[in-house]
């Protein structure tokens, strides 16, 4: 190494001193490809709780194309009313499978992003054919309520984590869920 490169690399790590920059710690394990990620959650813990939202992620997304399906298809005297709210539905979804997508990145892990992939990992199963509009609001009455279970699932490896903003995301999705269920559900009773 040349001298000026030697006083190059010195000059670095002195100003990362003099900033209170730590260096990395030993031990930590590189993100697969990039540096290294220390946000305070260890690997393992990163590793288990991105499995948690990548089923999330697959469950959200497939309701958001069961919304959305049955949005153009549904028919009958609830037409426009079903209509419309099913349209406010899929776009609150498509929003949500963003922010847990990114949640999935931030943690340092590749989210799933295929339908072959959504297949194996969601709950939700996909509806043959056309159903009439009573039975399209209770099937989406069970995916929210298979959503907010799956959410809740994750809950306790997020927190003996302290990961705290995936603890936030899964509570704005149970309370979306809860309360979406809980609208449909009243067009049943």
């Amino acid at each position: 190494m040349s001298a000026s490169n030697k006083t190059a690399k010195n000059a670095g790590k002195a100003a990362k001193a003099e900033k209170g920059e730590k260096k990395p710690v030993a031990g930590k394990i590189k993100a697969a490809s990039g540096p290294v990620i220390d946000i305070g959650i260890r690997e393992q813990d990163r590793a288990k709780i991105a499995v948690g939202l990548s089923n999330l992620l697959a469950d959200t997304y497939t309701l958001y194309l069961k919304t959305h399906n049955f949005h153009w298809n549904v028919v009958g005297p609830m037409f426009n009313t079903l209509h419309l709210m099913f349209e406010t539905q899929y776009n609150e979804l498509a929003l949500a499978v963003d922010l847990v997508a990114e949640r999935i990145r931030a943690l340092g892990h590749p989210a799933p992003g295929t339908f072959s992939e959504f297949a194996k990992l969601t709950a939700i199963s996909e509806t043959k054919g056309v159903p009439k509009a009573e039975e399209m609001v209770a099937l989406l009455v069970a995916g929210h309520e298979t959503v907010a279970r799956t959410a809740r699932k994750l809950f306790p490896a997020v927190a003996a984590a302290n990961d705290e903003p995936t603890a936030d995301l899964l509570t704005q999705r149970m309370q979306e869920h809860e309360k979406t269920a809980w609208m449909l559900r009243s067009l049943l009773a």
